[in-house]
């Protein structure tokens, strides 16, 4: 009798045997398909956050580049100006060129000083931006 029982038992462990894989490899599938798209939505963010780096980064240059030609074409105004006026002063007062002069270095060495504060200034803010 014992060889009957175990006669029975043995197709059934057989089969047991050969469907065990395809059940592994049904959770398997499953669980890669799973993880892909994690892949696939990780991946998508990775894309997102660099293009939003990026064009914040853009932005920021260019809102850079346009302080630095408003600030320069401000202060080659400003030096326009005074020379023509230093020329004016030095044909009909002579005397008073000198200091006229001094006066307009000194203005334009305190806007310029002033104008590379403020970029510096919006440089650390930009900086500072989370991104």
């Amino acid at each position: 009798m014992k060889i009957n029982h175990i006669s029975k038992f043995v197709p059934t462990v057989a089969l047991a045997l050969v469907l065990t894989p395809m059940v592994a490899s049904a959770q398997s599938a499953g669980q890669d398909m799973q993880t892909a798209g994690q892949d696939t939505k990780s991946a998508a963010k990775k894309t997102g956050s660099g293009v939003k780096k990026g064009t914040v980064k853009a932005a920021d240059k260019t809102k850079e580049g346009g302080t630095v030609a408003v600030d320069k074409t401000k202060e080659t105004s400003v030096k326009a100006y005074n020379r023509s006026e230093e020329g004016v002063k030095k044909v009909f007062d002579p005397d008073s060129h000198a200091k006229t002069k001094a006066e307009n270095r000194v203005q334009e060495k305190k806007m310029q000083t002033k104008d590379d504060a403020k970029r510096a200034k919006q440089k650390a803010e930009d900086a500072a931006k989370p991104q």
